[in-house]
């Protein structure tokens, strides 16, 4: 199967790979090409340095979804037949309508909402960032309103960070400390007074009192039982997160540059994938460095006469020249470097997935127009 083929089958492609080897780019990239083809494309995107809004033509990534304006597309010399929209993740507001949805009252969502405890769990819980990335996707496929929704997981230099997410959330919430403050508070009584609690317990709280003051303790008290509270529903929609991502219509690219340690990155990421019972659907070399055959001429002295007219200005040109074969020689040893890691990479992953390469370009992919150069290289 092509990557044409498996972008036209799927109803999701999740680009994954460790940080700075193009995913963004990548997903860009295959979300273009899908409108083009005539599907309603989502591209959502966790990239903090939102290079991807300049590549779309937006002034700026928002939470909620924009549609690409034909205009760009007709600059770019683009006749799309579908529709493309781009989003960017906010994992504060994606984790407000989890509480939303699962508190145990309204009261009780507006206490958890409203708690600066809050504002610092939802910014620093353990795997925060994957799993709403994940749990956001969860909610555009139930929407129908997408054929295609193309997820730019986020950056980071460890393959666990993103699979293990769901499973990282929910045991951050339901740690043996949280555990241990519920039971420890619910012996606070009103107005901060300590009632029925453990004798260990009780005198952590006092130590606790006389730096924080009890005010603060009850605020915990209630902020702890609140969580508690929609922490049965928050589990089980982890579950379903985590197993909607091994749905058939679920299609995994893993981008890497051929750097080897990109490669083996790549490599563990397709183990992970195969452990959790994915699919390791394609992978996607970025960058490549293309392998040049032997030049013709090699003697500085022949290399200036070819160049002829133009080597006038050159104080010695057979000097040149011979920087210009170094420079050749360098370049073309760089290029077998590539090619040997991404042969090191099809023989340990296999013959079943596809593969492609995107060759490294002179200029940086910043538009339209040269996000359709990476898809000449991708659905080629």
């Amino acid at each position: 199967m092509t990557l044409r083929d498996l972008v036209n089958a799927k109803s999701v492609i999740v680009c994954v790979g460790s940080g700075g080897v193009g995913k963004t780019t990548v997903a860009a990239a295959i979300a273009l090409w899908a409108a083009v083809g005539g599907r309603r494309v989502l591209c959502l995107t966790i990239d903090p340095a939102r290079r991807l809004a300049q590549s779309l033509g937006l002034t700026e990534m928002r939470g909620e979804e924009q549609e690409i304006s034909r205009s760009f597309f007709d600059a770019a010399g683009l006749d799309p037949k579908g529709s493309l929209h781009a989003a960017m993740l906010d994992p504060k507001r994606t984790f407000d309508a989890l509480i939303e949805k699962y508190a145990s009252s309204e009261e009780a969502r507006d206490r958890i909402l409203g708690s600066k405890l809050y504002h610092h769990v939802s910014a620093v819980l353990a795997g925060t960032q994957e799993y709403m990335a994940m749990e956001k996707l969860y909610a555009v496929r139930g929407s129908q309103e997408f054929d295609l929704v193309v997820l730019d997981t986020p950056p980071t230099s460890n393959a666990l960070d993103f699979l293990d997410a769901p499973q990282r959330m929910v045991s951050a919430i339901d740690s043996p400390a949280v555990r241990w403050f519920m039971n420890a508070y619910r012996g606070i009584g009103p107005g901060g007074a300590f009632g029925v609690v453990s004798r260990g317990a009780s005198f952590i709280l006092r130590g606790l009192s006389r730096f924080t003051g009890a005010g603060f303790l009850e605020d915990m008290s209630r902020f702890v039982t609140d969580l508690s509270g929609l922490f049965g529903g928050f589990r089980e929609r982890a579950v379903q997160v985590y197993e909607s991502m091994r749905a058939p219509d679920v299609a995994f690219a893993i981008v890497t540059s051929p750097d080897p340690m990109a490669i083996n990155e790549a490599i563990y990421f397709s183990d992970r994938l195969a452990e959790g019972q994915m699919a390791r659907d394609a992978f996607i070399v970025n960058r490549v460095r293309p392998r040049r055959p032997a030049p013709r001429v090699s003697a500085p002295a022949d290399i200036a006469e070819r160049i002829g007219e133009s080597m006038r200005l050159v104080a010695d040109p057979v000097t040149f020249g011979r920087h210009l074969v170094q420079n050749f020689t360098d370049y073309r040893v760089l290029g077998d470097i590539d090619q040997r890691e991404i042969k090191r990479l099809k023989e340990r992953c296999g013959a079943g997935p596809t593969y492609a390469e995107v060759p490294a370009f002179d200029e940086d992919v910043h538009d339209l127009r040269a996000l359709t150069r990476v898809n000449a290289h991708l659905f080629a």
